[in-house]
């Protein structure tokens, strides 16, 4: 993959939408979009860390507190956007989610259905709400942030993996409902990230986790998404599988 380094200020000009922006993934995109030139409007749920990031980089980046799992509260954020933008981003990253390790018979219903609502259906919220004006201008580009759960198995994933897997169904249908329109759609699903998910894992001292010095970092990520988002327009980045080399 090309340094991202090559593609500063190929994104001038655009706007875009990272979720989950104010820590580990989400924050290393959008710190890669805004170097490259984009407006991006960075939404997470921690209002003072938010802030804090959204100030670091400067001007062209619109801190959106958001509750992804509250329909309400997404509803407000699009129109905050819709506002600040004058329409629809030019990019939408949903990258936010939710994990925790717990058995299909020890979770409970409600933990199940909050991490469902987070990775699955506030993805959809907003494809939902941006898509219309992106297939209306014949332009945009959707990124979905997998991971290695949305295709293998592991004990404890009762919720993340289903919640994975739908995703990478959702973005399948994305896909193929928007080949030839003009919006393009993007998976990117990534090994062990060492993000702050992992805190409370604490793989480092647990048997069969990957030590979080061997996971990948979130800049990899970020870059993977910078790649396909600065591709030529008659090209779409159908999948992309990273894993630590």
């Amino acid at each position: 993959m090309p340094d991202a380094r090559a593609a500063l200020g190929r994104l001038t000009g655009t706007t875009a939408v990272v979720t989950g922006a104010s820590r580990g993934i989400g924050l290393a995109i959008a710190r890669q979009l805004h170097e490259t030139g984009a407006r991006v409007a960075m939404i997470a749920r921690t209002t003072a860390a938010l802030r804090a990031e959204a100030e670091s980089l400067g001007a062209r980046a619109l801190p959106v507190t958001c509750d992804l799992a509250n329909a309400a509260a997404v509803a407000d954020a699009v129109a905050a956007i819709t506002d600040a933008f004058g329409g629809a981003p030019d990019v939408l990253v949903n990258n936010a989610g939710a994990f925790a390790l717990t058995a299909v018979d020890a979770i409970a219903p409600e933990d199940f259905t909050a991490a469902l609502d987070i990775n699955l259906v506030a993805p959809f919220r907003l494809i939902h709400a941006f898509l219309p004006s992106m297939k209306a201008r014949r332009a945009g580009h959707i990124v979905t942030i997998g991971s290695v759960a949305d295709r293998a198995i592991f004990p404890g994933n009762a919720s993340y993996a289903p919640s994975k897997y739908g995703a990478r169904a959702l973005h399948e249908v994305l896909r193929l409902e928007t080949r030839g329109s003009g919006v393009r759609a993007t998976l990117v699903s990534p090994g062990q990230v060492d993000t702050p998910l992992w805190d409370e894992v604490d793989p480092d001292n647990r048997a069969g986790f990957t030590p979080r010095a061997q996971m990948l970092r979130p800049e990899a990520v970020a870059e993977a998404v910078l790649y396909a988002l600065t591709q030529p327009a008659e090209v779409n980045v159908d999948e992309l599988r990273l894993s630590r080399s």
